[in-house]
């Protein structure tokens, strides 16, 4: 079989390559090793916003319990919550693959290794099949990975994909990582009940984020009774006698029902075979692509698996590129623009662009402008106003914005025109800002006076 355009992996990228390169004429095929939408829909994205938002009522109503402004109790029912979850994932995968038929994409199950530089061996259950091809889209995403010592044995040490298939909720947690995954599952589960503790080896929650976003998560998250370790090293994570036992460098011991491994991914790229396509890799096995996402002639790498950036509307927006550049429709670079980024929860993060290091590292001189969420009506309204909104200025003109607190990812897609347009203070006066909206939290960090970062 021989195609215009092979994709090989079914997730945000893949999908969204093999429908655009289908809708403009071009022979294509998708090839999927497991099921169709790859982790974001089945193991990421999607399954934990519908935990977040199915118990979201939790810790509202604790706010107002707090402020003795109501009272009362919410029960959730796990083994429900996750039939239902399985459900709308099953109707998506398969409104998917209805879509892809429709559109003449042929669906390959199997195992993608390259043979040569135009060619693919698929491999399956039921043997393997040759696959040529003209252009050809790498997306296969990253997984969940681990340090020795730390790895998750699906009984005590779990990963981000066994802790969605757990029917009841443990006693108590212990969660290794406080990036987006950890913080997001702990959220979901102190909700359920669960006495969380979060461990970090740096020395800030949400380590990739601005410090301030870090210390404000600590101050909430330390109210609402979390164990918090950050700064300090694990040596080994393991389930002993029932139970998930943490040793940290020192020798210290925490002991929990459960543990969470929810530090680091890696490249899903070691099936392919990538030397037999003179595909260069990168540490773990990260693809190495150059200015207009090509990792050899005519093969494009997009998503997690470039390593550029591990979100999947990155992938998504490089899908686009990748199949307009292999049809011919564009030649220039690619070019993200600005970067948005959320962590979700009780708590949100918004992120858009480059933070104050990166700026910093890059020569500029940084101003920053903060507005304080206990300012905004909507955030008082809620009795949840902890967090801020700040924008990071390089002369005179807006180059990120990142802010944290209850409902600041609703903030992400003007906060990106923002920084993509690199407005002045000028600008801010150009629109009507609705009143009362979380949104006047972001015309007031611009308006705010600044400071040096």
């Amino acid at each position: 079989m021989k195609y215009n355009l092979v994709v090989v992996g079914s997730g945000p990228g893949g999908l969204k390559a093999a429908t655009r390169a289908a809708s403009s004429g071009l022979k294509t095929a998708l090839i999927e090793k497991a099921d169709i939408g790859g982790t974001c829909l089945n193991w990421g994205c999607i399954p934990t916003k519908m935990y977040l938002g199915a118990t979201a009522s939790s810790p509202l109503l604790h706010t107002q319990e707090k402020a003795k402004t109501a009272s009362g109790s919410l029960s959730f029912n796990l083994p429900t919550l996750m039939q239902k979850k399985d459900r709308f994932i099953k109707g998506t995968r398969s409104a998917a693959e209805k879509q892809l038929g429709s559109l003449g994409v042929d669906i390959l199950n199997g195992t993608a290794s390259f043979s040569n530089p135009t060619t693919l061996t698929v491999t399956n259950d039921e043997g393997s099949t040759e696959v040529a091809f003209d252009k050809l889209i790498i997306a296969t995403g990253s997984m969940p990975t681990a340090f020795p010592g730390l790895e998750p044995d699906g009984d005590c040490v779990l990963n981000s994909s066994h802790v969605l298939t757990l029917t009841e909720a443990p006693e108590s947690l212990i969660i290794v990582g406080a990036g987006a995954i950890g913080l997001e599952m702990g959220d979901f589960f102190s909700r359920l009940g669960t006495k969380i503790t979060i461990v970090e080896a740096l020395p800030s929650l949400a380590p990739t984020e601005d410090p301030d976003v870090g210390e404000t998560f600590r101050k909430i998250l330390k109210r609402e009774k979390w164990g918090i370790r950050t700064g300090e090293k694990v040596q080994s994570l393991k389930t002993v006698n029932g139970e998930a036992v943490l040793t940290f460098e020192s020798g210290e011991t925490l002991t929990a029902d459960k543990a969470l491994m929810a530090a680091g991914r890696k490249p899903a790229s070691e099936s392919l075979n990538p030397a037999a396509a003179g595909i260069e890799c990168i540490g773990a096995g990260w693809i190495a692509t150059d200015d207009n996402l090509l990792a050899a002639e005519n093969i494009y790498a997009i998503g997690d698996i470039n390593g550029r950036t591990l979100l999947a509307h990155a992938a998504d927006h490089q899908a686009c590129y990748a199949v307009d550049h292999a049809a011919g429709k564009i030649t220039a670079a690619y070019d993200s623009g600005p970067m948005p980024a959320c962590i979700y929860g009780h708590t949100d993060v918004m992120r858009v662009g480059p933070n104050t290091a990166d700026l910093q590292k890059a020569g500029h001189t940084v101003e920053t402008s903060t507005s304080m969420l206990v300012a905004n009506p909507i955030a008082q309204s809620y009795g949840s106003t902890q967090g801020f909104v700040k924008a990071l200025w390089v002369d005179n003109k807006v180059h990120g914005i990142v802010a944290v607190g209850h409902g600041v990812s609703h903030l992400v897609a003007a906060a990106t025109i923002i920084v993509k347009q690199q407005w002045t203070q000028d600008d801010v006066h150009s629109i009507i800002w609705a009143h009362p909206t979380l949104d006047e939290a972001l015309e007031m960090a611009l308006l705010a006076p600044r400071k040096p970062a």
